[in-house]
């Protein structure tokens, strides 16, 4: 049987395959009121489909630990009990159909208060606009040209943060989840602390690795000392800014020495697997977008870190993702819009590599 077929177990959560549906922001959560940030009907909808089409983990968009820290006043939050509500209609329907539901639980930092991304890309939104705000950071460097500068946050504005993405777990626990993937990449505020190109700190959170690594640890133990003993944990990284290696050596980022190194940090707090995925820090970063480009840095993580990892990025078809894993270069993939095209790829692989899943009753006929 293909290897995406075969279940994966960490600590006692078993996963019924490899195929694992990615976060992706779908900006359809209402932006004000008593349903702000409560996942509705299009959220149900879009995670049933990939389970019905056999997803064996379901991880939900970025999931906002606190109203500032959302990428757009349009997306899912888990603050209040009223989202916590909202999840677990979605929850139990993933479970009924074998899949384990995960949730992403992110902070935006400085990329927060922008437009939908079919909306003039995604621009920010000034904080004197309706439903803008000023994002944060760890630095008060804006992410580009056009983007609001953040403000600087205090030690204070820290430990709260870290106590929302605690809390933040607790409610994602009771909501229904079975997985938490701290979100940690793609140029959010775990990534700003971690990268010398966004951290321009000098005290204890900036400065040095240890020092860019502070933050991210704090939330990991917060989050670790909340979640069960025997639900696993991921951590999602960019694994490179994507600047030493397009000989952009002028400009300091987040490189795949770091990320190694980051990985035995948090495979020694907790972290039970690392969702390796690259870039978002620097607009401007020169990027070689292609199938497979990412598969390195994960399968470097898997070798020199010792920790199960999940490859994503443009991994489109069976056979590659079979072959990904076939290699030992990853222990999972995770899918992002080839399900958005295709919600019952995962069948049609089965199909194409002779696999097995189970099927909904009511498809026997099929």
């Amino acid at each position: 049987m293909s290897t995406l077929f075969e279940p994966l177990t960490l600590r006692s959560l078993t996963i019924p395959n490899r195929i694992w549906m990615a976060a992706m922001c779908q900006y359809s959560a209402a932006p004000d009121g008593d349903r702000t940030g409560v996942p509705n009907d299009w959220h149900f909808t879009h995670l049933a489909a990939r389970a019905t089409g056999g997803a064996g983990l379901i991880i939900t968009e970025a999931t906002a630990v606190s109203p500032e820290g959302r990428i757009s006043p349009y997306d899912l939050g888990i603050w209040n009990d009223t989202q916590v509500e909202g999840f677990r209609r979605i929850t139990a329907f993933l479970k009924s159909q074998g899949s384990v539901p995960g949730i992403q639980l992110a902070h935006a930092g400085r990329k927060a208060s922008t437009e939908r991304t079919w909306v003039d890309r995604g621009a920010p939104i000034a904080p004197s606009e309706e439903h803008g705000w000023t994002p944060v950071g760890p630095s008060a460097a804006p992410f580009g040209p056009a983007s609001t500068t953040p403000e600087e946050l205090s030690d204070e504005a820290i430990s709260s943060i870290v106590e929302d993405f605690a809390d933040a777990a607790r409610r994602a626990l009771d909501a229904g989840f079975q997985v938490a993937e701290i979100h940690g990449a793609h140029g959010y505020l775990i990534h700003q602390f971690l990268s010398p190109h966004s951290n321009q700190r000098t005290d204890t959170y900036g400065g040095d690795f240890a020092g860019r690594t502070r933050f991210a640890l704090e939330v990991v133990d917060a989050v670790r000392a909340v979640w069960p003993a025997d639900l696993p944990v991921f951590f999602r990284v960019s694994a490179t800014d994507w600047l030493q290696e397009t000989g952009d050596a002028d400009r300091e980022g987040w490189t795949a020495d770091e990320t190694v190194r980051l990985a035995k940090e948090l495979r020694a707090r907790g972290v039970d697997l690392l969702d390796v995925s690259t870039g978002g820090n620097v607009p401007d970063a020169k990027i070689p977008v292609g199938p497979d480009y990412q598969v390195p840095y994960a399968s470097r993580v898997r070798a020199e870190a010792d920790m199960p990892v999940a490859a994503v990025g443009l991994i489109t078809e069976p056979d590659q993702a079979q072959a990904i894993l076939a290699s030992d270069k990853a222990d999972a993939v995770l899918l992002g819009r080839v399900l958005l095209r295709d919600p019952y790829w995962p069948r049609h692989a089965a199909t194409a590599l002779g696999g097995t899943m189970p099927t909904p009753v009511q498809y026997h006929r099929a």
